[in-house]
C-alpha cells in the first residue's frame, strides 16, 4: 500500500475525538461502565462452554425448602420453626466434624445469643444451654469460620471458639448484579466502634496511615489516633487512664476479617493471613505460606476484586447435600447406628447457606452467569479462584488508554487510505478481530479486556465522524475535480488525481511537453460546402427561408465532419495519458506532466502525436471509400430537388511539439468554472511549431528532441533535422526536428 500523507483537518479530527475518548474514560468512569459490564458478563457465560482447572474438594450443604419442614416435622424431637435453635447448626458441626471435613464455613450469620431455646441434653445426661453446645462443637470441630459482616459481628461466644471469622458481604453493582467481592472488611477495635456511635464517625471512611488513623467527624473535624511503631493504639486516648478491666491498653485498632472464600482457601492452601501484603495502591494483595506457596490477587484501590465465576450450584464437581440428610446421620452415629453411614464430606470444604425459595432464608439473585442464582455459590467460587491461582485481571487504566489510542490510529489510517466501503469492511474487520480477541484472552487466561472505550468510543465514533468528512468536504473536492478532468484526460489519470494526497492544482512552475495539432484543409472544405450550397440556391431561385434551411444543414455537416477529425486527436492523447486542454477551432490543444507526474512526458507527447496521424490516415481512408456511395446518394438529392451532398475529401494533420518550463494550473472562478491549462513563452513556441509543420508532420523542437534521446533512443534517430526556423515571438532561430509516424 502506499500510504498517503494525511491532511491537517482528519488529523486534528482524529486526535480531538481520540483526546474525547480519553477525557470521558478518565473523568467518567461509569459513563460506559453499565455497557463494559454487559460485555463482561457475556464473556464470562462465553467461558463457561471451556473447561477450567477446578479444585473437587468444594461441597455444600443446603437448607433447602425441604429442610426448613423436615425440622419443623420434629426431625430432631422438637418441632422448631423457620428461626431454628444454634444447637441445630452445632449438629451439623458435630455431623460435618465425625466425617472429616477440612472446613465448615458459615454463610449464615449469628448476629446475637438465643437464651431463649431449650437447652439440649448431652450423651452423659447433663444438660446444655443451645448456644454453648454450638460453641462446644465449634471448639471441638476446630475448623469453623464463623460469618461477619460490617453489621453483624458474632458473639464472643461464637468468635472465640471458631477458627476464623470470614467475611459473607454481598455488594452489588449499580445493576444489582453481583460481580466483585471485597477482599476484606475491617473489624474495628470496641473502642472505635463507641466512639463512632458517640461521634457519629463513619469508620468506613476512615484514613489509615503508617503512623495514625484519621477519622472524619460531622462537623468536618478531623479525630487523629496516633499508632506506635507496631501499629498499636492507646486507650488512653479514648477513655484517659481509667482502662477496664480486662482491656488491654496497646492494642490493634482493627483486625482484617478476610473474605469467607479467602479464608476457606487459606486453610486448603495453609495461608498466613495475618502475614499478607496489602498493597491497594499498586493493586494487590500478597498471601502466602509457610510451604513457599503465594497467592497474589488483583484487587482495585478499595481492595475489591471480581469473582471467577466458574462454579454453580449444579456444577459435577461439587458435593451437596441437604441439611435434614446430615442431621440424620448425625442422629444415627449419636444413637450407635454407625452401619451404613456415608462420609461424603472427608477432606472436603464445606460451605453451610441457603438454598431456600420464598422466606426470609432466600439467598438468590443475579450474577454473569444468570439471573437467578444461588449467592451462596459466590465463596466456593472465590476459594476455587485462590486455590488454583486463577483470577480476573481487568486492564489497567494506561492499558486501556493505550489500547483506545492504538487502535483509534489503526481505525484513522485505514479510513484515511482506503476507500470508502474498502475502508468501513477493514475496520469492521478490525473491530471482530479485536472483540474475538477480547473473548479468548478471557476464556484462556482471564485477561479482561475493555471493549466498549476502544471499540464504540474509539474505533467507531471516529471511522463514522472521517467518513462524514470525506464524504462533506473531500468527496466534494473530488467531484469538483472530476468534473474537470473527466473529458480532458484518460479515466486512469482522473483516478490517480481523484487518489492523490495533495492535487496541487494552483500555479506551479514545471517542465512540461505542449502538443498543438491543426486539422489541415478544413477551411478550405468549409468555403467549398458553403460555394455549393450557395450555387445550388442560385440556380433554383429558392426563396430565403428554404435557402437557410439548406444552409443550416451544410453548417451542421461540416461541424460533424471538425468534430470528427478533432475527436480523433483527443482520442490519441487520452490514449497516452496527456491532458486535454482545449479545442482552438480546428486546432488541438494538450499538455504531459500535469497534474500528474509522468517522467516521459516528451515521448508519451510525441506518441500521442504518431497515434494521432496514424488515426488520421485511417480515417481519411474509410471516409474516401463511402464516397461512391455518396454518388448514388447525389442522384437521388438532385431527382428530389435537393442540393448534393459533398463528396469526402481526405484532411490533414499538422502537428507541433515542444518541451519546456511553463506555468500549469487552474484558470476561472467557482461562480464562472475553471479550465486547467498552460501558457508561458513555450507553449506560444508549440504553437508556432504546429505553424511551420504543414500537412500530415509531426515538427519538434530540439529540447523534446533530447527528452527523446534520453527516453526512447531508437525513437530519437529515426528524427530527421531541419533546418532551423525563425518564429514569430522568438528571437533566435529554433532547432526543429521531424518524427516520421507512417507504418513500414
Amino acid at each position: 500500500m502506499q500510504f498517503k500523507r494525511p491532511k491537517r483537518a482528519p488529523v486534528i479530527l482524529a486526535l480531538l475525538v481520540l483526546a474525547w475518548v480519553c477525557g470521558v474514560r478518565l473523568w467518567h468512569p461509569d459513563f460506559a461502565n453499565r455497557l463494559e459490564l454487559m460485555t463482561y458478563d457475556f464473556r464470562v457465560r462465553a467461558a463457561q462452554s471451556f473447561v477450567s482447572p477446578a479444585v473437587t474438594n468444594l461441597a455444600f450443604v443446603a437448607m433447602e425448602d425441604s429442610s426448613i419442614a423436615a425440622i419443623r416435622h420434629k426431625l430432631l424431637g422438637k418441632p422448631y420453626g423457620l428461626y431454628w435453635p444454634h444447637h441445630v447448626y452445632g449438629r451439623l458441626v458435630e455431623e460435618l466434624s465425625a466425617q472429616g471435613a477440612e472446613v465448615i464455613a458459615f454463610d449464615v450469620l449469628f448476629g446475637e445469643l438465643r437464651p431463649d431455646h431449650a437447652p439440649v441434653q448431652m450423651a452423659d445426661g447433663r444438660l446444655i444451654e443451645s448456644d454453648d453446645f454450638f460453641a462446644l462443637q465449634t471448639r471441638r470441630a476446630g475448623n469453623v469460620i464463623a460469618a461477619f459482616t460490617a453489621d453483624v459481628t458474632p458473639p464472643d461466644l461464637f468468635a472465640t471458639n471458631s477458627l476464623a471469622l470470614g467475611d459473607i458481604s454481598t455488594e452489588k453493582d449499580a445493576d444489582g448484579v453481583l460481580r466483585r467481592i471485597k477482599s476484606f472488611n475491617l473489624n474495628w477495635h470496641p473502642a472505635f466502634k463507641s466512639a463512632a456511635r458517640q461521634m457519629g464517625i463513619d469508620l468506613a471512611s476512615a484514613r489509615i496511615e503508617p503512623d495514625k488513623i484519621l477519622l472524619s467527624a460531622p462537623d468536618g473535624k478531623d479525630l487523629t489516633v496516633a499508632l506506635d511503631q507496631v501499629g498499636n493504639f492507646d486507650l488512653a486516648d479514648f477513655v484517659g487512664e481509667n482502662i477496664p478491666p480486662g482491656w488491654q491498653r496497646h492494642a490493634k485498632p482493627f483486625t482484617r476479617v478476610w473474605d469467607l472464600g479467602i479464608v476457606m482457601a487459606a486453610q486448603e492452601l495453609k495461608l498466613n493471613l495475618d502475614r499478607a501484603e496489602v498493597d491497594l495502591p499498586h493493586g494487590k494483595i500478597i498471601l502466602r505460606g509457610d510451604n513457599s506457596i503465594s497467592r497474589t490477587i488483583p484487587v482495585d484501590a478499595k481492595g475489591y476484586f471480581y469473582i471467577n465465576w466458574q462454579l454453580s450450584a449444579t456444577n459435577a464437581g461439587l458435593v451437596r447435600a441437604p441439611v435434614e440428610a446430615v442431621l440424620k446421620q448425625d442422629k444415627l452415629r449419636l444413637l450407635g447406628q454407625t452401619n451404613g453411614l456415608r462420609d461424603d464430606f472427608r477432606g472436603k470444604l464445606v460451605v453451610i447457606g441457603s438454598a431456600a425459595q420464598g422466606n426470609d432464608l432466600s439467598d438468590h439473585g443475579a450474577t454473569p452467569l444468570e439471573n437467578d442464582t444461588l449467592l451462596v455459590s459466590k465463596h466456593w467460587n472465590v476459594a476455587n479462584s485462590i486455590i488454583t491461582g486463577q483470577f480476573i485481571h481487568r486492564a489497567s487504566l494506561p492499558l486501556e488508554m493505550a489500547l483506545i489510542l492504538f487502535l483509534g490510529a489503526a481505525t484513522a489510517l485505514l479510513t484515511w487510505q482506503l476507500r470508502a466501503v474498502a475502508g468501513s469492511i477493514a475496520v469492521a474487520l478490525l473491530m471482530t478481530a479485536y472483540f474475538g480477541a477480547t473473548i479468548l484472552l478471557f476464556i484462556q487466561f482471564r485477561w479482561w479486556l475493555p471493549v466498549v472505550y476502544p471499540l464504540a468510543g474509539a474505533m467507531l465514533t471516529l471511522h463514522g465522524l472521517l467518513l462524514i468528512h470525506r464524504v462533506v468536504f473531500e468527496e466534494q473536492d473530488k467531484r469538483r475535480v472530476k468534473s474537470v478532468f473527466s473529458k480532458l484526460v484518460s479515466p486512469n489519470v482522473v483516478n490517480e488525481l481523484l487518489s492523490a494526497d495533495k492535487l496541487e492544482l494552483g500555479g506551479k512552475h514545471r517542465e512540461i511537453t505542449i502538443f498543438f495539432a491543426d486539422v489541415r484543409g478544413f477551411t478550405t472544405l468549409t468555403d467549398q460546402m458553403q460555394e455549393q450550397v450557395a450555387e445550388f440556391v442560385r440556380t433554383h431561385e429558392m426563396d430565403n427561408a428554404v435557402a437557410e434551411k439548406y444552409f443550416e444543414e451544410s453548417a451542421r455537416e461540416t461541424l460533424e465532419i471538425v468534430n470528427l477529425y478533432l475527436a480523433t486527436v483527443a482520442e490519441a492523447v487520452k490514449k497516452n495519458e496527456g491532458t486535454l486542454d482545449k479545442y482552438i477551432g480546428d486546432c488541438v490543444m494538450a499538455f504531459w506532466n500535469a497534474p500528474t507526474p509522468n517522467e516521459k512526458h516528451a515521448l508519451a507527447c510525441v506518441q500521442a502525436a504518431i497515434d494521432a496521424q496514424r488515426a488520421i490516415l485511417a480515417l481519411n481512408e474509410k471516409r474516401l471509400a463511402e464516397n461512391p456511395a455518396r454518388e448514388i446518394e447525389n442522384q437521388t438529392r438532385a431527382a428530389a430537388g435537393q442540393p448534393p451532398r459533398p463528396l469526402h475529401i481526405a484532411l490533414q494533420l499538422g502537428t507541433g511539439i515542444n518541451t519546456g518550463l511553463v506555468t500549469v494550473g487552474l484558470m476561472g472562478s467557482d461562480a464562472h468554472g475553471f479550465n486547467y491549462t498552460v501558457f508561458g513563452r513555450e507553449v506560444n513556441l508549440a504553437s508556432r511549431l504546429e505553424g511551420v509543420s504543414g500537412s500530415g508532420r509531426i515538427i519538434i523542437s530540439d529540447t523534446t528532441y533530447y527528452h527523446l534521446l534520453r527516453h526512447a533512443p531508437e525513437l530519437a534517430s529515426t528524427c530527421t533535422e531541419l533546418f532551423p526556423v525563425t518564429v514569430k515571438g522568438i528571437k533566435s532561430q529554433v532547432r526543429i526536428y521531424e518524427v516520421p509516424w507512417q507504418n513500414k
